[in-house]
């Protein structure tokens, strides 16, 4: 079993700045490709910014420049820090993750979500 809990969330105003924890927990033997997705209301869900496990990082270009993410890869564990905040960052925050377990078998995992609120 594998499990990724975020945290991180909350309520800021507008230009203010959090954030996000995505730590990955049980039957891994390597975590791949990491990544944070959001998803506002009525819309679809999408790719924020994802890292390779040698630190490679790649972002929308909605968040380019705001934004930025990083992992430990001893403590599987993935950051998203979010600076200068705009109210339409409003979204749930999900945290994904390639990873293959030790009987080698891989799969794509995502965590519960956590809600970014950006106020004007």
């Amino acid at each position: 079993q594998v499990q990724l809990v975020e945290s991180g969330g909350g309520l800021v105003q507008a230009g203010g700045s959090l954030r996000l924890s995505c730590a990955a927990s049980g039957n891994i033997f390597v975590i791949n490709v990491m990544g944070w997705y959001r998803q506002a209301p009525g819309k679809q869900r999408e790719l924020v910014a994802s890292i390779t496990r040698a630190g490679s990082t790649n972002y929308a270009d909605s968040v380019k420049g705001r934004f930025t993410i990083s992992r430990v890869n001893a403590a599987n564990t993935m950051y998203l820090q979010m600076d200068s905040l705009k109210p339409e960052d409003t979204a749930v925050y999900y945290c994904n993750a390639n990873i293959m377990r030790r009987n080698a078998v891989s799969g794509d995992y995502w965590g519960q979500g956590t809600q970014v609120t950006v106020s004007s």
